[in-house]
Order: structure tokens, then C-alpha cells, then sequence
């Protein structure tokens, strides 16, 4: 069957978590079971990490940078690694919300590359997410789902 966790920071206006949702929603229908952490509200521990078999990443643009919640997991899993945790190689899928500017995408891509296989491309949902972007996060899942199944 297969587990994803989508793993996301969202707080103020929810935007990053709608399309979290839809993600999640698109794991669901292609039949896999999956488990939504805001980053917001706890930290991902090495457990549920390496229960895992692929990742979904979601961060808010702040300042053209990661959430800092989002940069603190990335610091995590570089730590797991240098333990010797096998942490590298997950497939991965990506998505951001902003509110206009959405200049994070090269930071987040270039940091989910040293440690992932990212599947398909990253979604962009601009505020207020629209259902084009709802759309495509959950193809995205669904898209993930197949490289686990």
C-alpha cells in the first residue's frame, strides 16, 4: 500500500495546509495511506521519517526563504545523515503557496535535492489558493503514490 507523510508549515492565513490537503486528498484516492504534519504545531521525529517510503514538502514563501519550521527539518535530516541514518533518496513532491512573490522555489528545490528524488514538478498556489492549484496538488499525490506502489 505504501505511507507518505506530507510534511508543511502553515499558520496565519492556511493557504500552504489547503493545498496540503489536496495533496493528501490525491494519496488517498490513489490508495495509499498518509499522515499530515504542520511543522507549525510539532517536529518530525527520525521514526516517523524513516516509517515513511515518500515525503511531500510544503512551505509558505517568507521573505523568498522556507518557513523556518520547514529549514529546521532540513537541518534535521542533515544531522539523521551525518549520524548514518539512511535518510537520503525518498521520492519526494513539492508545493508552496505566496502571496505574489514565490521567489522560494529555488531555495526549497535546491535544499529537497540533496536529500531527495523530487517526482514531478513543484506546485506554486498563490493566495487566496485557487482550484487550479488545489488541482494540481492532487495530481501531485497521486503522482507520488505511483513511485511507492
Amino acid at each position: 500500500m505504501g505511507k507518505i507523510i506530507v510534511i508543511y508549515h502553515s499558520q496565519q492565513f492556511g493557504n500552504t495546509k489547503v493545498l496540503a490537503e489536496a495533496l493528501a486528498e490525491g494519496v488517498r484516492e490513489a490508495g495509499a495511506e498518509v499522515e499530515l504534519i504542520n511543522t507549525n504545531e510539532r517536529r518530525v521525529t527520525l521514526d516517523e521519517f524513516l516509517a515513511a517510503d515518500a515525503v511531500a514538502l510544503g512551505t509558505p514563501d517568507y521573505f523568498s526563504y522556507l518557513a523556518g519550521t520547514i529549514k529546521t527539518f532540513f537541518d534535521d535530516i542533515y544531522q539523521w545523515d551525518q549520524s548514518g541514518e539512511p535518510v537520503k533518496g525518498k521520492p519526494a513532491a513539492l508545493f508552496l503557496s505566496h502571496g505574489g512573490g514565490g521567489r522560494v522555489k529555488q531555495p526549497f528545490e535546491y535544499l529537497a535535492r540533496r536529500f531527495f528524488e523530487q517526482v514531478g514538478d513543484t506546485v506554486e498556489g498563490e493566495r487566496p489558493i485557487n482550484e487550479d492549484a488545489k488541482k494540481k496538488c492532487l495530481a501531485l499525490g497521486k503522482e507520488l503514490t505511483k513511485k511507492v506502489k
